[in-house]
């Protein structure tokens, strides 16, 4: 502030992360936005909140607000396994140390700057604050939870991707009609829509269950409808970006590096995106477990190819620099520039799901614009390999496609989410039927014996995911032996707020069709069920 010539700041963001000035992370984001509209910005990142809390209140009063988020993960998430046992490292912070931010993040800075600032507007948001808007199960704590503007009394929620609505609180102030947020009041809208009460939730999980998907519905549509439970409003969102606005929020002046206080140090989520390349937002495939739809959106906005390149060729000026992006991709990677053929229709869809059960007619498929990026960039002389590390959708692919990314972007393993075998568990998942990956492994194998390739092709799995009984971890079991599998990418369902699967959990029924489904809830049953991915190991042939 003294090298600046600041007398105060106009906003300080306390956030769960280490500082990182690179477009993947939330907080450069939303300093970089509010920068470029003029404002003053002080970032507090993972401040001491035990002692005498010097580093909430060192900076002082900002003129505008404090801005708090618990980072780019649930700190619950962050901090505990599937099991509920502690984790014993955090990849957003300094060489991967624990124990840098507290339980209920979000909830605990709000908590202490009330304590010092009382009079001062607090705005939260991320992940955490997003998913937690309305009421929700908590996992860690196993119970329902409210809307989490009520235990951190904070002013205003800013849900999603937030750099439009965090600029107009700082234009216009804590008001009530800035799309994209969540406060504590009343609405004149006649059209809202209304949950059932926290309490009625709390006492009968049905009502839970209901609730759920109206909101899922109202998320999935361009244009939702206002949605009120108890005292806590949530307003629409804006309309999606569009690619002017996608662009300009990358080709702000970030430095592509962490803050030089960490100086010598290893921040390990940093050194897994630092040269990588997100070409667009939102993703389609409405995964029953994944929150990437009800926070980014389920619309797709691109960046323009102009924007992409000017991004890779500021990466080629970093420290270290050795030719190879890590992730030329997106949430899901093979969804670039893809959208409804007819925006009409679109406009009346509230499918949470473009690819199941089946492809959405309207939905136009076209690979060539990827394929033209792939291409470009592989051209480029500065560039020696540019793989593709997000998550690709198998059941979204053209034989060009597939060709272009398995011959020029896999680093010789690529992973892929079947999840499961069982067609009744991948139903309630909402992810293609097993058969589906089995057609893209026999390509993935043809494309490599046909090209003296040796690639290896490595599936995710879940376990005690709703409606997954033992019998269905039999079943893959034996589908992965006789594939001479030995899974290496498995995992424990973790129940996440706001998530299809997580409501399925905690209610034991199907919210769309209010019929039992069976949850393998308790530790004992979630561990055998576990233990089935490691078919060849002798404790658990005996337990067959």
């Amino acid at each position: 502030m003294d090298l600046r010539g600041w007398s105060e700041v106009d906003v300080i963001f306390f956030t769960g992360d280490a500082y990182v000035d690179h477009p993947q992370f939330g907080a450069a984001v939303i300093g970089r936005a509010l920068e470029a509209a003029g404002y003053r910005v002080a970032i507090v990142p993972q401040p001491d909140w035990r002692g005498d809390h010097r580093d909430f209140t060192k900076l002082g009063r900002p003129r505008l607000y404090f801005a708090v988020s618990a980072g780019s993960m649930d700190s619950m998430v962050n901090h505990y396994t599937a099991a509920r046992r502690l984790r014993s490292d955090d990849a957003y912070t300094p060489e991967g140390r624990p124990g840098a931010r507290p339980d209920y993040c979000t909830i605990t800075y709000c908590k202490i700057l009330r304590q010092h600032f009382p009079d001062v507007p607090i705005v939260i948001g991320g992940i955490e604050a997003s998913m937690r808007r309305l009421a929700h199960y908590d996992y860690w704590s196993d119970k329902l939870m409210p809307s989490i503007l009520v235990d951190s009394t904070a002013d205003l929620l800013v849900y999603g991707m937030g750099e439009k609505a965090m600029v107009e609180i700082a234009q216009r102030g804590i008001q009530h009609d800035i799309p994209q947020t969540v406060y504590r009041g009343t609405t004149n809208d006649p059209n809202a829509i209304h949950l059932h009460s926290y309490e009625e939730e709390k006492k009968d999980k049905r009502c839970h269950a209901e609730d759920f998907k109206l909101i899922e519905i109202e998320s999935n549509k361009i244009h939702p409808s206002t949605i009120v439970q108890d005292d806590v409003v949530v307003n629409p969102p804006y309309d999606p970006q569009t690619q002017e606005e996608l662009d300009a929020v990358y080709d702000l002046p970030f430095q592509y590096m962490p803050h030089p206080k960490y100086r010598g140090k290893r921040i390990p989520a940093y050194d897994m995106i630092r040269f990588s390349v997100c070409m667009h937002r939102g993703c389609f495939g409405g995964c029953a477990f994944c929150t990437i739809s009800a926070h980014q959106g389920k619309q797709i906005t691109s960046r323009s190819k102009a924007s992409i390149l000017r991004q890779i060729e500021k990466l080629t000026h970093l420290p270290d620099w050795h030719g190879v992006i890590s992730d030329l991709g997106g949430p899901s990677a093979n969804m670039y520039q893809m959208h409804g053929k007819n925006k009409t229709l679109c406009e009346q869809c509230a499918r949470p799901s473009c690819l199941q059960p089946n492809i959405c007619k309207n939905l136009n498929c076209d690979f060539g614009p990827i394929i033209d990026i792939y291409k470009t960039v592989d051209a480029l002389p500065e560039i020696k390999h540019a793989f593709v590390g997000s998550g690709i959708r198998y059941d979204l692919m053209s034989d060009e496609y597939g060709k272009q990314l398995i011959l020029h972007h896999v680093s010789g393993r690529l992973k892929v989410a079947p999840e499961h075998t069982s067609s009744d568990v991948l139903k309630l998942m909402r992810k293609p039927d097993w058969k589906a990956y089995l057609r893209f492994r026999d390509f993935f194998i043809r494309v490599n014996e046909s090209n003296n390739m040796h690639q290896q092709l490595i599936p995710y799995f879940i376990s005690s995911h709703p409606g997954c009984t033992d019998q269905d971890m039999r079943q893959l079991a034996e589908e992965t032996k006789r594939m001479h599998y030995r899974p290496e990418q498995v995992q424990d369902f973790t129940p996440t707020p706001m998530t299809l699967s997580t409501t399925m959990f905690y209610t034991g029924l199907n919210p769309y069709t209010m019929k039992p489904v069976y949850v393998a809830r308790t530790k004992e049953q979630k561990q055998k069920q576990n233990s089935y991915f490691f078919w060849w190991k002798q404790e658990n042939k005996r337990k067959k």
